[in-house]
């Protein structure tokens, strides 16, 4: 684990052969008032919990879970977290935290072929993804956690309920899967995903002064060129009709 910021550490995801996402641990350590953004990818409990528990936090100084959005690979593990973290509630966007009270487990897997792929690599039952969530988003929000204030942006397109989150004294953006390092995207073919509306919440990531970009995957970036967002936008946008 690395401190990115003051009262930021990121812990690198563990890439098999289905990515893992990384975490984000937000929150000055004397707030008694952290927040994990998202877990990871089923099996990768111990080394995600064990590398938060390295820092010396005691787990009941964990107050949420906050997810970018459900895929698999990025709540996989969250049953693991939450026997670590029992105190950490559970905040989703109301779009996607709907279908996890209900056990639909669609915008987990994306398709019907990766689920029967999961189920059987990692041995899911059926009902592995009902959970209770405590605070469901909406986009909108300004939270004050952990000694930050963090934005919260409703960012449709690579899944329906996603979210990024914005700490503008920094200027630190955490964006799910929306937008990587070198250019990239996430996909937009899986269950929920639209290409239009991923246009739309790249250019509202555009808008931002970002110096510190926190992807779900690949590498983070410090000091993003001017307007790196908006260049990569231009890029994709004729795919993204």
């Amino acid at each position: 684990m690395s401190q990115v910021y003051k009262g930021v550490h990121f812990i690198p995801g563990q890439d098999e052969f289905i990515p893992d996402s990384h975490v984000y641990v937000l929150g000055v350590p004397e707030s008694d008032d952290l927040t994990i953004v998202d877990v990871g990818l089923t099996g990768k409990g111990e080394y995600k919990a064990g590398s938060i528990k390295k820092l010396g936090i005691d787990p009941a100084a964990v107050k949420r879970i906050i997810m970018t959005h459900t895929h698999l690979d990025h709540i996989g593990c969250l049953t693991e977290m939450q026997k670590a973290f029992p105190s950490a509630q559970l905040w989703v966007h109301k779009l996607e935290a709907d279908l996890l009270e209900k056990g639909d487990d669609r915008a987990v897997y994306g398709m019907d072929m990766f689920k029967g792929m999961c189920q059987m690599q990692f041995g899911l039952a059926p009902d592995s993804f009902k959970f209770n969530v405590d605070r469901k988003l909406e986009g909108g929000e300004t939270l004050e956690i952990g000694g930050m204030v963090w934005d919260v942006i409703h960012i449709p397109g690579h899944s329906m309920g996603g979210i990024a989150l914005y700490e503008p004294a920094a200027k630190i953006l955490i964006p799910g899967d929306v937008v990587y390092a070198d250019y990239a995207i996430g996909r937009f073919d899986l269950f929920g995903a639209d290409a239009s509306k991923l246009k739309e919440s790249l250019g509202n990531l555009a808008k931002l002064d970002v110096d510190i970009l926190l992807p779900g995957h690949n590498q983070i970036v410090k000091g993003v060129p001017s307007e790196y967002i908006k260049r990569t936008l231009k890029m994709w946008e004729p795919y993204l009709v």
